[in-house]
């Protein structure tokens, strides 16, 4: 493994259509389940329901119902107990996020200020 931190991004056809984001962070993957994937427009939010950790092993892990939407490396710019900024810089290019803490699950929030290409 890089010492950049990787993410990966699952897509899940069952029980129901969803993809799962995962960071590698602290020797496991921290992952929330996104039921409508990973936002396009700033205007609006996801939801992102935190879901157990995963080990390293999932950054690879493919099977008949799940598949790698995307994969590559992120980077934290600021934390606070309800908040994390990140870049996740994949495949098809780099997108800024916010995480927001809601009580019991997350908002995913694609940031205005966005990396230059």
């Amino acid at each position: 493994m890089s010492d950049r931190p990787a993410f990966v991004l699952h897509e899940h056809r069952t029980p129901r259509h969803h993809f799962d984001l995962r960071l590698a962070e602290g020797g496991v993957l921290r992952s929330w389940a996104l039921p409508r994937g990973l936002p396009t427009d700033p205007r609006g939010n996801r939801l992102a329901v935190a879901v157990p950790d995963h080990d390293y092993a999932h950054l690879t892990y493919t099977d008949a119902d799940k598949d790698i939407a995307d994969t590559g490396w992120w980077e934290e710019h600021d934390r606070t107990e309800r908040r994390m900024l990140f870049t996740l810089h994949g495949r098809a290019g780099s997108r800024r996020y916010a995480l927001i803490r809601t009580g019991r699950d997350w908002l995913l929030h694609l940031t205005k200020e966005q990396p230059a290409p």
